[in-house]
């Protein structure tokens, strides 16, 4: 899928796949946003994308993820112009409370609950909103970055410096999430986490679940993502992980930011511009070429 603002062309891709589970508990969501306005403070068009991994049993996952990813899709869509970062942490309390509400309903059992990474994009700027372990990446000039924080047991280990990252890949409580939407009635109230960015021309995105990047490493999800298009990069990321027998559903969104067609129409005549000589050339080589044609002639006359 293609769109953007005016100075950058955004592009999009995502792939899913129950990889080792019997159910696909992930959702993915890739939706347009349409401009909004006409003035100083219009919001130019964009997308709404993100992963929601479920947690739960018994379909419970499933309804958990979708339940936060139509919530954030239902805001957007009923509050276009809303700053994004407020409309995603608005979004994010609704959907904990409905899962929440729901996975204590009537004849329900068992809890269940999703993380979430949700990003708006308009023209050159993305707003993240996360919670859980499922991650966004941002590749830029060949560097690939982890944008989010994982909000895991084993993460906070790292950062008290008792895990090294090698060694909470291979803990057994790796998968331990200290937040996630639908475990508590309230959320905390410093969640979700908000990343804002300023994307420049050759950005890439990465939005993937934890079953992605157990498997294949930093080094190789950059590969892919800039040697590829988006939609295929997408899907080449997810064939990988479940080749690599990942026992976890996986998932991904890649998003490419790439210089506008104006901009690269506009580059490619400025280029032809440098390249031509400049316009006073032309009438001096041609008074240069009579001036050395009277010379000759002269010299002729004067000694024959």
């Amino acid at each position: 899928m293609d769109d953007g603002g005016p100075d950058l062309r955004i592009v999009v891709g995502a792939a899913t796949d129950v990889g080792g589970r019997g159910e696909n508990e992930d959702t993915v969501l890739v939706t347009r946003l349409a401009a909004v306005g006409d003035g100083v403070s219009s919001l130019a068009d964009g997308y709404l994308v993100a992963v929601a991994d479920g947690m739960g049993g018994y379909h419970r996952g499933e309804v958990a993820s979708r339940l936060a990813v139509n919530t954030i899709q239902e805001m957007f869509a009923d509050d276009p112009g809303a700053d994004s970062a407020l409309l995603l942490k608005q979004a994010f309390r609704r959907a904990n409370e409905a899962i929440f509400a729901d996975g204590r309903g009537a004849g329900s059992s068992s809890m269940m609950g999703t993380t979430l990474v949700a990003m708006a994009i308009r023209g050159q700027y993305a707003t993240v909103a996360s919670i859980g372990d499922s991650r966004v990446y941002l590749i830029r000039a060949n560097q690939l970055t982890q944008i989010t924080q994982d909000h895991s047991l084993v993460a906070e280990q790292v950062n008290l410096g008792s895990l090294t990252a090698e060694e909470a890949r291979e803990s057994a409580h790796r998968n331990i999430l200290t937040q996630a939407l639908g475990h508590r009635a309230l959320l905390d109230k410093k969640m979700p986490d908000i990343f804002e960015l300023t994307l420049l021309p050759e950005d890439r995105l990465l939005l993937c679940s934890d079953g992605f990047y157990d498997v294949v490493p930093d080094q190789e999800m950059a590969s892919i993502v800039i040697g590829h298009e988006a939609e295929t990069a997408a899907k080449r990321l997810v064939d990988l992980a479940v080749a690599r027998g990942t026992t976890d559903n996986v998932s991904a969104v890649v998003v490419e930011a790439l210089p506008s067609r104006t901009t690269v129409k506009r580059e490619l005549v400025m280029a032809g511009a440098e390249r031509r000589p400049p316009s006073y050339l032309f009438p001096a080589l041609a008074l240069l070429g009579i001036i050395v044609f009277v010379a000759i002639v002269l010299f002729v006359l004067t000694f024959m």
